[in-house]
Parts: structure tokens; sequence; C-alpha cells
């Protein structure tokens, strides 16, 4: 598979496919495609792994779509302004993602969901209990709002992040959440209660734009009323 980013405000990720090589995404994210494509839906994995999809904000349903003949072209698409992060998936640890951070991966890649092992994380952190893991080997490709920044902590550090601009991280790092000290920073701070902190060791991956605070901003900003 050779592939290249194309666009810039709302990027997608467009391959160059050979026979038999198959690329998987959520149902609805394919952007365009030449003839030689053959397209393929199911759970990918039976019901139980398709409602967990669904309790992670993703479509119960996988498109799958193979190449029948050598050069074939397919694009994937991002679904807001930002950027798309191509990662190595390598081993059975693999990577934890955010729910709705998921684009497209080769087929030798797995997608699965996992639980956040703290109650306060995964009922204050903005991204729910449930969170997804990419396993297997191949390419992956990951939907950023905004822009990507990729950073990779040491043993003990910590990094605290506002709700929402965690895209991805390691599973040696320790996701949790702690509450913002002060009635005042709390009230006054624009942040809210809670952050999400996260300690190394291990790769972490932050976007730039928490795309619920835009889309706030946008609505604070549309005229009500008569």
């Amino acid at each position: 598979m050779n592939y290249q980013m194309v666009g810039k405000t709302v990027p997608a990720v467009e391959m160059q496919l050979n026979r038999g090589e198959v690329i998987f995404t959520q149902s609805g994210g394919m952007a365009w495609q030449s003839d030689g494509i053959a397209m393929s839906t199911n759970t990918r994995g039976g019901v139980l792994k398709g409602l967990g999809r669904m309790l992670a904000g993703e479509s119960m349903f996988i498109a799958h779509y193979e190449a029948v003949c050598d050069n074939a072209v397919i694009a994937f698409a991002s679904t807001v302004p930002g950027s798309i992060l191509d990662v190595d998936v390598r081993g059975a640890n693999g990577l934890i993602i955010q729910k709705g951070a998921f684009l497209c991966a080769e087929n030798s890649v797995e997608l699965e969901t996992v639980f956040t092992k703290r109650f306060s994380s995964g009922f204050f952190g903005g991204e729910g209990f449930i969170l997804q893991r990419l396993t297997g080997s191949g390419k992956a490709f990951l939907e950023i709002d905004g822009d990507a920044v990729v950073k990779e902590l040491a043993p003990g550090e910590m990094l605290k992040v506002d709700t929402g601009n965690v895209v991805a991280f390691a599973p040696t790092v320790n996701y949790e959440v702690e509450t913002v000290k002060g009635m005042g920073n709390i009230l006054f701070g624009g942040e809210g209660l809670f952050l999400t902190k996260l300690t190394g060791p291990g790769k972490v991956v932050l976007q730039t734009m928490n795309f619920a605070d835009f889309t706030g901003q946008i609505a604070a900003r549309i005229p009500s009323g008569d």
C-alpha cells in the first residue's frame, strides 16, 4: 500500500492498493475510489464487537474495501477541520484511542473496545467509560481535530490535558482524572471541574482543537429568538 495526505483544511488520506490488499473503516468513511475496488460490510468479529463499537460512539458495521486489481485508488476523508495521523500498530498491547479518532486501517489491524480502568476517569474524563484499542500489525489512520502533537513521556513524567484534547496513548501510560483545585478556578477558569492526567512511560497523541468546545463557540454565536 502506498498513501499520501491530500487537502489541508479537511484532509483525506488517498491510498493506492494492489490486488488483494484490504482497508477497513467505519460505515460511511470512504470519500472516493477508482475502479477495481470491491466493498463488503459486516460487524467484523460478530454482533457483540459491533455493539461494543456502538457504545464507543462508532458504527456497528465495518466497511471493507478490497483491491481486485493493481493500482486501485481509494480515499478516506476527515469529517471536521484538522489533520490525519498515520500510526504503526505493533503487537498485542497496541494503542488506546479515544472514541471518534479511528478513520481507517489495514486489514491486519484489529479494532476493539476497552473500558477505562478507573470509574472516575470514565465518568468525568469527557471520553466516557469506553475507549478503543488498536492491536495487530500494520498502518492505521487517526482523525485529529486541529493539529496532532505527539509526546513521548518518560517514566513518571506527568502531563495534565484539557478534556477532549487526548487522541491516543500507549497502554503503558496511566490514565486518570483529577479535580481542578480552587473554587475560583472551577467557576471562572474556563476549564471545568476536571483535567485528564497522563503519566508515563509511553507515547501520547494530543490534538490542538477540542471539537466539542469549537461547536460550543459556534452555537453561542447563533442568533436566537425573533
